[in-house]
């Protein structure tokens, strides 16, 4: 189905279709602002930055996110008859699964070894992010509930029209997930750890909802990691130069390297995000005998602080630790922010005030054989997971008596 190509489908008021835009450029930024949550002071819907036309154009236009490197851009539109935008995915055709950080590799593996073709698939998805934000995405004054449901209706239905295996909904709002479920998608669980803020007015205020053992072993962390003459600098807005971002970069592709094998993001995206969107990112530097040796990037959201990548040039005891997580917490209380999201996986985060969150994503298989095997293995994983999670909530380094 190429680029306007329709999917139509009737509903009780009015003939809707759904139509795939090739690239996030296909929408003009009235059309995309005009969606929940893309835009800050979006007062109803708030603001992730990650879904923000910015972010995603920066993606795209960089060379990181296209068809090249198997995110060929199929971003759905949900329209009236008359081309009015009422709601919208950001979605891409993959050739692998790379980047998704929600693992289905062996469904794919089992697929294809019974003859299957598992790829292409859709993935509706922010490209390598981890984090929850808006995937059912509505415009302001539209009625979301019919919305959301034509969009997971019209998600199906492009599936079924396109031929291929799957698509998926990852890292979606609990809420959505629900409208999926209903529409014939399943519904998978996973497991994050997230930072809350309960009104702390300062990093002691925090610190004294831990127990005891726990607040001073989070103090001496704390100074171990800068000791050997380190500070930490935050650098947002017009304090995002290119120099910085060279920086960063270096940090990033050092330990990405190692880690990933390569790193799925180019020199191009940072300098575009620090053109579009300088303030609602945060890079959290270590500087050591006046250079930078370490740093995280961020993205702020009007309730949010979502932790992405981190990268170093020199190993020091806890440094991650203090600059992902910990200047997160400082950073997130300074401004307000109700959660950080650190990123996936780490249950190392948990002795660091970080608390067990459930995850939600959505998925609808074609194949019936395959749809019914990948059902029985999720119902035995949520358990798994929902299990997991009362065991870790048990361990967090919190004070009893501050439990609810």
């Amino acid at each position: 189905m190429d680029q306007g190509d329709d999917c139509e489908r009737q509903t009780a008021n009015a003939e809707l279709s759904i139509r795939i835009a090739a690239g996030i450029g296909a929408f003009t930024s009235a059309e995309w602002d005009s969606l929940g949550g893309t835009t800050r002071g979006d007062a109803e819907y708030g603001y992730n930055p990650l879904v923000s036309l910015a972010f995603l154009s920066a993606l795209e236009d960089s060379g990181c996110a296209v068809r090249r490197t198997g995110w060929q851009g199929h971003h759905l539109r949900l329209e009236t008859a008359r081309g009015k935008l009422l709601g919208a995915v950001p979605c891409y055709l993959k050739s692998h699964s790379q980047g998704e950080y929600v693992f289905d590799d062996g469904w794919s593996d089992a697929f294809e070894r019974a003859g299957g073709r598992y790829y292409p698939k859709l993935q509706c998805a922010v490209p390598f992010t981890p984090v929850t934000g808006p995937r059912l995405l509505v415009g302001r004054g539209e009625d979301s509930p019919t919305v959301k449901a034509g969009l997971a209706a019209g998600l199906k239905a492009v599936t079924d029209k396109l031929g291929v295996s799957s698509a998926h909904v990852t890292f979606a709002p609990e809420d959505d997930v629900q409208i999926l479920a209903a529409a014939g998608f399943l519904h998978r669980t996973d497991q994050q750890f997230h930072f809350f803020n309960e009104g702390f007015s300062s990093y002691d205020d925090f610190l004294a909802t831990l127990a005891s053992r726990k607040r001073k072993a989070m103090k001496k962390e704390r100074r171990e990691a800068l000791a050997d003459g380190i500070s930490i600098d935050w650098l947002t807005g017009k304090d995002l130069t290119e120099k910085a971002w060279d920086d960063f970069f270096a940090f990033y592709m050092d330990t990405g390297s190692r880690k990933w094998g390569r790193p799925y993001l180019n020199r191009d995206f940072f300098s575009l995000i620090g053109e579009r969107m300088a303030d609602d990112i945060l890079l959290v530097m270590a500087k050591r005998n006046g250079r930078y040796i370490a740093g995280a990037i961020n993205f702020i959201g009007s309730d949010a602080l979502y932790g992405r990548n981190w990268g170093c040039i020199e190993d020091h005891p806890f440094l991650h630790f203090e600059v992902c997580y910990h200047q997160a917490i400082d950073f997130a209380i300074s401004r307000k922010l109700k959660v950080v999201e650190a990123g996936a996986q780490g249950e190392h985060k948990l002795a660091r005030g970080y608390r067990p969150v459930t995850m939600h994503s959505a998925h609808y298989i074609a194949h019936p054989g395959l749809r019914n095997a990948v059902a029985d293995y999720l119902q035995r994983e949520r358990r798994e997971v929902e299990r997991m999670s009362e065991y870790l909530e048990e361990h967090t380094p919190f004070r009893k008596d501050m439990a609810e």
